[in-house]
């Protein structure tokens, strides 16, 4: 699989705001944030989509999700709400093909789909 900027982030190749990192996630604020809080969580093992993950990946999964619901508690708007999300290839809108958990907070955001 091809290096992406995700890698080069966890290399510190290039730069990013991180937020949080432990030995197997990084987290970093998005610099096109979708939100007033946009900070995606990404595993340091390399996965291209959620296709990919194996079922001994399973709980990576949730560790990103646990690490995001953390975050959300430690900035003091979990109680507010947030969203998290994570896109599958093209149509899922995954333009980085290194599996990643969008956290948006800060503001409300709105229904998906009809009522």
């Amino acid at each position: 699989m091809a290096e992406t900027i995700f890698h080069k982030i966890i290399n510190r190749e290039i730069p990013a705001d991180i937020v949080y990192e432990d030995d197997d996630l990084i987290a970093f604020r998005d610099i096109a944030p979708q939100a007033p809080v946009h900070v995606l969580f990404v595993p340091k093992a390399t996965v291209a989509t959620l296709n990919d993950v194996e079922a001994g990946q399973a709980e990576l999964l949730g560790r990103l999700a646990v690490a995001a619901a953390r975050y959300a508690k430690a900035q003091g708007f979990a109680e507010d709400g947030y969203r998290i999300v994570m896109n599958c290839n093209g149509h899922g809108g995954q333009t980085v093909f290194q599996i990643h958990l969008h956290l948006l907070a800060g503001a409300p955001l709105g229904h998906f789909g009809t009522p």
